[in-house]
């Protein structure tokens, strides 16, 4: 206590101190806890099933610091293998080097930081030495399996599905880049305080071969339960083409409706400065589709530039081919005799697209493998599903 005074240390340096000592002595007890349960393992077992053939000593990195280990290992005669009832009894990989609760630490670092150099970083930061380099980090998050199945309690009769793509760069390919079909379903919004909350969210990242609908529809028998005689699908997207396909696949039980912000986007690149702009607006914020189309029409030809004319063309063609994409779905359900209180507006995919583009983009580009665990791990993690690693099992 009296060096603290005397040496003049600021409180960061003494909490420093007193952190790295702590590490120390925690790092030394685990080491006692780890070596006196394989004692007791060793003294407990079926001695005519496992043979002790050697003890081997590893090195461990913990959030501790490195711990090093002395256990015993043997030959399983019924399974004619060599284990560790230690590695077994605890549910880790020793020969790994690395804790369940590192690795977990790091996986949380990795998806939810901007990089996994950054995440390497952080965790030195944090353990106070170099515990884990970026390229163990990432093989941890690409050997992870994901188990993607949480039941979820079916709330009501309509389902609400949010979709948009994510282009993605790859590395050392013939294409340059790659459209990640990612989908937001939920079932409706609820208050808490200020804040509002979508019900039963859930996150889905199409990487199977069957038809991205098909996929769809299987996630919501298999997660809520979907019936789909009884149950209701309202669907918001932009207009590309394997979003708009959801209108023939779900038919009369589904309302496809055009993202109102990629068109309030659109519709203010053509007219900004526009004589019509604030009228357009309007007709838009008021679900008057009919309006919109009309203004839309009329102002063919007023506009400045040609390739702005041929955006025009494209736009109310794309509006004319979905006839309801700008009404709002609500009179839709009221005339299916669906309780519409407390619906809002869709439009969180933007939301949704930044939380993944975050990770996935900033200039970077990646191999297939490399980013299909990734959007797994987020996809986990936001919707905290079970994660299996190397050395043990956590959830998102």
């Amino acid at each position: 206590m009296q060096d603290y005074i005397t040496n003049g240390l600021t409180l960061k340096e003494i909490e420093q101190s007193l952190f790295r000592h702590m590490q120390k002595q925690y790092g030394h007890l685990l080491q006692q806890v780890l070596e006196e349960i394989d004692r007791t393992l060793a003294e407990q077992r079926d001695k005519k099933r496992y043979a002790l053939k050697d003890k081997r000593t590893i090195r461990l990195q913990t959030l501790f610091g490195e711990v090093e280990v002395k256990r015993n290992y043997y030959f399983d005669r019924e399974k004619k293998v060599y284990t560790s009832l230690l590695d077994v009894f605890l549910q880790f990989d020793g020969a790994h080097g690395v804790s369940p609760l590192l690795e977990e630490t790091a996986i949380h670092l990795a998806v939810t930081g901007s990089s996994y150099r950054q995440a390497a970083q952080s965790l030195e930061k944090l353990v106070g030495y170099a515990c884990m380099s970026h390229e163990t980090i990432r093989q941890s998050i690409i050997e992870a399996e994901v188990e993607g199945h949480r039941a979820m309690e079916k709330k009501g009769r309509v389902f609400f599905i949010e979709a948009d793509g994510l282009y993605v760069k790859r590395q050392r390919s013939r294409i340059k880049g790659k459209e990640e079909k990612i989908i937001t379903i939920h079932q409706g919004w609820e208050k808490n305080g200020k804040r509002v909350s979508l019900v039963n969210r859930r996150y889905m990242v199409h990487q199977t071969n069957e038809p991205i609908w098909e996929a769809v529809e299987n996630f919501l028998m298999k997660e809520y339960s979907y019936d789909p005689f009884e149950d209701w699908v309202v669907i918001n997207g932009d207009g590309a083409p394997w979003i708009t396909a959801c209108r023939e696949y779900f038919g009369d039980r589904g309302y496809f409706q055009l993202d109102r912000f990629h068109v309030a986007r659109e519709i203010r690149q053509l007219f900004r400065g526009h004589a019509r702009y604030r009228v357009i607006r309007k007709k838009l914020a008021s679900w008057d589709e009919e309006g919109v189309l009309r203004e839309l029409t009329s102002a063919i030809g007023t506009l400045e530039h040609e390739e702005k004319e041929k955006q025009l063309e494209a736009l109310v063609r794309r509006i004319e081919e979905m006839p309801g994409c700008l009404r709002d779905y609500r009179v839709w359900l009221k005339e299916k005799g669906i309780d519409t209180t407390n619906m809002r507006a869709m439009g969180s995919a933007e939301g949704t697209m930044h939380v993944f583009a975050k990770r996935s983009k900033n200039g970077r580009s990646w191999r297939d493998a490399g980013i299909e665990a990734m959007l797994r791990a987020i996809v986990a993690i936001k919707d905290t599903l079970l994660i299996r690693t190397r050395d043990g099992v956590m959830y998102g």
